[in-house]
């Protein structure tokens, strides 16, 4: 396999590929107004906590101007701050206060989809001649008059199409019928997507994190997918040859040659080889949302296997990058899939910030959240993901920073865990986190060093990192009881406990605990 030169540096590599990205849900991390909802003001007003943290680039989900059937992500408007968040003011200084603290900012495009009440698709449903009418995917009924293909939509598991009464034709939607898709084959359309692109460039963004990019490709024949894969939502198997054109012009747009942009591509296939088919050296997207990771289970072997897939599948260093994630606005937390156990929440973390490739945080993962508890009846989101998009706590006495009425319960524990009550505690997760990401940014091993697993028996997952002389060892212990690991040695420089910084390493590993080691 490929790796990277000996004198190769950090300097030498475009930023993103040794930096930490952090996702802002920006409903759930600050309420600057007080009205229980969280905003671009309320961004503005933790930029230190983001600087003090150590993190690189925050990625930033939706805020635009929307109906909210989804959060969000059904947008009427790409070029608006929705009134909820605040103001295109708003947005420029927060860009300024981030840039200046060098943190770069990414925000989200959503390509596939828009808002069924977006002017373009306001005018394409009131009349079947209108310009706008191919703007969007239409079809004829299937012979009995029902949808024209067996295709399942995400969230609702109901058919992708949706009859418009008017004219008799469905109208395809991968996800929820407000969320009609365009249609990307139209040069129209792909030329005012891209203008959106550039309005953001503008304003000062250093690129996109892409909302399911698979997906603007599609089968111009749309057909019935075989019965055993009938119920799988189609944005899984939407997995078409036109897209790479267009994402090789999307990133002409974001990031053209002698311009350093990051192009995070949310590829939704589950499969590392396709993910990794996506991105290219100025062809493809930057890096993918790595779901396999997100979607790891507390089990050593899994693990093995998924690095040693990921090392395979990214193993062209120059064409391709590995990016890793734990937790997001779409799945339950790490903390709370892993059983609630902050040991292997702190493990994970080392294990997360030391793997090759560019790690992406998920807000109040540095505090060890889990996720909230729901009360039956009260769920705001249509795919069931309220729990892991909880406020944010800052402070440790209720309502910890927000108004009195959130849009969503706090995660459990929220004044022990808040930032208030972390802050200063150098046993704290949030002590574990600054110190994993200063250890990062202090070794060339850690950002862009070479990764090979070591070949062990126990339950251990061990994997070194070299970097021309520089060289750091890893080791996890995915047991519920100690492990003797005497064969590894080395000065511990982070220890998920977090204590033995500085000290020889004894060579055994507690129940769940992690160690990183400068031989």
């Amino acid at each position: 396999m490929a790796a990277p030169s000996s004198s190769e540096t950090a300097a030498d590599l475009p930023w993103w590929k040794t930096a930490v990205v952090y996702q802002v849900y920006p409903r759930s991390f600050a309420d600057a107004d007080g009205d229980g909802v969280g905003d671009l003001p309320g961004v503005l007003s933790k930029v230190d906590h983001l600087a003090d943290l150590g993190i690189d680039c925050v990625w930033m989900s939706p805020f635009y101007a929307s109906p909210m059937h989804d959060n969000g992500y059904d947008v009427s408007d790409h070029c608006a701050v929705d009134p909820v968040f605040g103001t295109l003011d708003d947005f420029d200084a927060l860009v300024a206060a981030l840039h200046e603290r060098g943190i770069r900012l990414i925000v989200d495009f959503v390509p596939n989809h828009v808002s069924s009440e977006h002017p373009w698709f306001v005018e394409a449903v009131s009349d079947p001649e209108s310009d706008k009418r191919d703007w969007f995917i239409w079809a004829d009924p299937a012979p009995d008059g029902g949808p024209p293909t067996n295709w399942t939509a995400s969230f609702t598991k109901a058919s992708t199409w949706e009859l418009d009464e008017r004219s008799g034709q469905y109208y395809l939607h991968l996800f929820l019928p407000e969320q009609p898709d365009v249609n990307w084959a139209n040069p129209e359309v792909e030329a005012a997507q891209h203008d959106v692109l550039r309005f953001w460039l503008d304003r000062g963004v250093d690129g996109f994190r892409i909302d399911v990019i698979n997906a603007i490709g599609k089968d111009p024949e749309p057909r019935d997918v075989p019965e055993r894969m009938a119920g799988i939502d189609h944005v899984v198997l939407t997995h078409h040859e036109t897209a790479m054109p267009l994402i090789r012009r999307i990133r002409e747009v974001v990031d053209p040659p002698g311009v350093d942009r990051l192009v995070v591509g949310e590829v939704v296939t589950g499969d590392i080889e396709q993910q990794a088919s996506y991105c290219g050296d100025g062809d493809g997207v930057s890096c993918t949302v790595n779901f396999v990771s997100v979607g790891a289970s507390w089990d050593r072997d899994q693990w093995h296997l998924l690095l040693d897939g990921m090392e395979d599948a990214y193993a062209d260093h120059d064409a391709t990058w590995p990016s890793y994630v734990l937790s997001n606005h779409d799945n339950p937390r790490h903390r709370t899939r892993y059983g609630g156990s902050e040991a292997r929440a702190r493990s994970a973390a080392l294990l997360l910030l030391t793997v090759r490739g560019t790690p992406s945080l998920y807000q109040g993962e540095e505090l060890g959240l889990e996720d909230a508890v729901i009360p039956a009846g009260t769920e705001v989101d249509p795919g069931g993901r309220d729990g892991c998009r909880a406020p944010i706590p800052w402070t440790v006495e209720a309502p910890h920073g927000w108004g009195p009425e959130p849009w969503l319960p706090f995660p459990p524990e929220a004044g022990p865990r808040s930032v208030a009550a972390q802050r200063g505690d150098s046993s704290s997760v949030l002590a574990l986190y600054q110190a994993l990401l200063a250890a990062r940014k202090a070794s060339p091993a850690l950002q862009h060093g070479s990764l090979e697993l070591l070949a062990r028996t126990d339950l251990v997952l061990a994997y070194r990192r070299v970097a021309g002389d520089d060289e750091r060892v890893i080791a996890v212990n995915f047991a519920d009881e100690p492990a003797d690991v005497t064969d590894l040695t080395g000065t511990v420089v982070v220890g998920s406990n977090g204590l033995g910084a500085g000290h020889a390493f004894g060579g055994r590993l507690g129940p769940d605990e992690a160690v990183l080691l400068q031989p």
